[in-house]
Formats: C-alpha cells, structure tokens, sequence
C-alpha cells in the first residue's frame, strides 16, 4: 500500500511510516484452559459493539483460545472492517483476553496510542483495508493481519499527536452526547406512538363512553357498546407461511415472497426481497397473501404485524403468522391493535406467565381483539394516520440529525489525523 492511497499531501512537519515501523504486532497466545478457574475480562466484537467495552467473564465459559492483552493494546478487528470495530484496550485487576478475530497493536515510543486509534477508526482506513479483505461469506469479510500492520499512517511530531487526540476525544464525546440525545428522543417519540395507539384501539377517541371489564387482564375496560372477540372468531383464516426448507424455492426473480424482515410495525418494506417461480407460488398458494391480509412475524420480534398492501397482492411469504381479512373489522385498526401493548402481552405471556419466543397460530387464534362498530374502526384508523404521520416526520427528521452528527464525527476524525486541519490553533467546531 502506498503512501498515496488515502493521506496525502502531508503538513511539512509531519512525515509517512509504515504501521510496523511505529506499531508492534504482539499476538501472545492465551489457552483457556488456563483461566478455567478464574475470572478474565474479555474483549470480544460483540460485546464492545453492544456495550462499549469488554465484559467480566468466568474462564470457564469461554471454549476457545484467545490473545493475551496487558491493557494499552490498540485491537483492530479483522473481521468486516468497514465497520470499525477499533478499540483502545486499559489495564484490568485480571487477567485479560481478547479474540482472535483482532490485531492487537501496540505503540512504540513517539508514537501516541491515542493518535493511533482515531487513525484505525477513521473510514479512510477502514475503506482502505476493506478494498483488500477476502470474503468469506456476504456478511463475513476478514481482513489478512498484514493488511492492518502494513498500511502506510501519518506520523505527525509527538506533541500535535498528543493535541490532535485530546482534541479528538473533546470533539468526539461533544458529538456522541448529542447524538445520544437524539436517540433518547427517538426513544420517547417511540414511547409516544404507542401510547397514542393503546389508547385508540382500547378506548376508543370518545373519553366520556361508559366502559365495561373485557375480562381480559391485559387488556383492561374497553367501551361497552364495543365487542370483545377472540381473533379465530374474528379473521376466517389463520395460517402460516411456507416454514419447511423454504430457501429450495428461491430464484432469482418471479414472485415475491415476504419475509420477517420484510415486516414493520409501521408497513410493509420492500428491501431485501426474495423470489419464488411462479410453480411454486401455486405449490404454496395457501401462503398467498392478498391485499387486506394481515402478516405477523414469528420470532425475532414475536407479533409485530403489518396489513399486505396493493404492492404485494398475489405475493407469498415464509415464515409468517398470515391472518386473513374479514368484513367485521378493518385491517390496519386490527394491526395497530395487534402492535399495541395489551396485544403482545396477551401473546408474549403463555401460560404460567411464561415468555414465549415465538408467535403461533394457536396463540393468534387466542388473542382477544376489541372490536368497535366499523365505522368508529375506520374514525379511529384516520385520527391514528394524522398522529402518527405527524409522530413520524418528527421521527425522521432526528433520525436525519443522528445521521449527520455520525457523519460530522467521522469527518472530523479523517482530517484531523491527515493534518487537513490545524488543531492546535482551531476553535471548537460547532455542529
């Protein structure tokens, strides 16, 4: 790899090294069997991707062998490195370990470790050692150690090192605090939509109608001109999609076929389709969904529902709880009903209060739906689309935010460690 590939022209001062001219690559074998009986912290992609860090672990738990860490590694994965999963190591009072899926870095003398990881983070670097990456499978590249100690860094003077860090971190905490900001309102908007959406298919949008027990705990009082009815007597089918072996049925275009990541509280998406001939559409047509039809997913998340619009008509699907529409309801009050809270508790608590983990029929059939007179359904429906619409713009504009303010970050961090900014003279950037 060149100098030219990603950093040049440098400030004068600064100067090109290649990453194991300032880094050393100590790879220090840990069998585990040798902590059996010991407490290890451990450093894995997926415990810093969900927690930010290592996690305490019992040695015993572990069943393969890892890398031996002192604290003060840079641990640079190789697995998927477009993502950057870069982390910068601290001492522990036991005996730490990491997986072999990284490259455990340290800095010589002249070189700040601080410096080194927002190099490794930045997506320069992460582009560049992506473009050389054997793939495994789609979803697993990996990156050869090599590509990582041999790339080409700037190496600016020890003390704009130093600065161009402590800049970093101040820049970087200022960005993340507002973005999780940001995520806590998109928490709360989240929080708000629901709520709005229990109290209209429970209650209804009249406050003053008198209300009876449904006799269902979960659900609670519900208006008293309202029904109660269990979703068997309601729907005149409840079926599932094609569960046995359905990727044999795939091809490479022909009908569409729905699958759970294909359904969203808030409607269908088209992403990520997959296909099935038009034989075996016909072979599985009792899985064929039309518009009206309502689709639930099974497990991942149990009960999230969406009603089959115009889009996909005569389409298939796998996997699926499918309930069929009916003339004494509307389907999207049904489905805002079936993503309510009273509804996933009715179906996420199986008998003795025992979560269940996936979404049958026998437990559709067995919800207990409230069911106003149709035309408060369709009321209800249009009141929940101007309320929701206006939820969710507000939704997507933080969301847009989040993505500028990440997108913000990994700017700062690609010119800051290619000197493309003077950080000792620069005031603190404002988004």
């Amino acid at each position: 790899m060149s100098v030219q590939d990603w950093f040049e022209p440098l400030p004068p001062t600064w100067r090109a090294q290649r990453a194991d001219a300032v880094l050393d690559y100590r790879k220090t074998p840990a069998r585990m069997a040798d902590f059996a009986f010991s407490e290890v912290f451990h450093y894995s992609i997926p415990a810093i991707q969900e927690t930010g860090d290592g996690i305490v672990q019992d040695g015993s738990e572990i069943d393969s062998d890892k890398i031996r860490l002192e604290g003060g590694e840079l641990i640079v994965s190789k697995l998927n490195p477009r993502k950057g999963c870069v982390f910068l190591t601290r001492a522990q009072l036991m005996p730490i370990v990491c997986s072999t899926e990284f490259v455990p870095l340290v800095a010589r003398s002249g070189y700040d470790s601080r410096f080194a990881f927002y190099v490794y983070s930045s997506a320069p670097v992460r582009e560049l050692i992506s473009a050389v990456v054997q793939s495994v499978t789609r979803s697993h590249q990996r990156a050869n150690p090599e590509d990582i100690t041999k790339i080409w860094l700037p190496v600016p003077p020890p003390p704009q090192q130093r600065a161009i860090a402590d800049y970093l971190d101040r820049e970087t905490a200022r960005l993340d605090a507002l973005v999780a900001a940001k995520e806590q309102v998109l928490g709360l908007l989240a929080e708000k939509r629901r709520a709005l959406i229990t109290r209209a298919v429970t209650r209804g949008l009249d406050p003053r109608a008198p209300l009876r027990d449904s006799g269902i705990p979960w659900l609670g009082e519900i208006p008293a001109h309202w029904e109660a009815r269990r979703l068997r007597f309601a729907s005149p089918q409840i079926t599932v999609g094609i569960v046995v072996t359905p990727a044999k049925y795939y091809v490479a275009s022909g009908v569409p076929c729905l699958r759970s990541l294909n359904v969203r509280e808030t409607g269908l998406t088209d992403s990520d389709l997959v296909y099935i001939s038009d034989e075996s559409n016909v072979l599985h047509s009792k899985s064929r969904v039309y518009t009206g039809d309502l689709v639930a997913v099974r497990s991942g998340q149990p009960g999230a529902t969406a009603v089959v619009d115009r889009r996909f008509e005569g389409a298939n699907c796998i996997d699926l709880i499918i309930i069929r529409r009916s003339s004494i309801f509307e389907s999207a009050f049904l489905g805002h009903f079936l993503n309510s809270e009273p509804a996933k508790m009715q179906f996420l608590s199986g008998s003795g209060g025992a979560i269940q983990q996936h979404f049958n029929i026998e437990t559709a059939a067995d919800l207990v739906v409230p069911l106003p007179p149709l035309d408060e359904q369709r009321a209800i429906v249009d009141r929940l689309v101007v309320q929701c619409s206006q939820l969710d713009a507000i939704t997507n504009a933080t969301v847009a935010t989040i993505s500028l303010l990440k997108e913000r970050r990994a700017a700062l961090i690609a010119v800051a460690v290619t000197g493309q900014i003077d950080v000792p003279e620069a005031s603190p950037c404002r988004v």
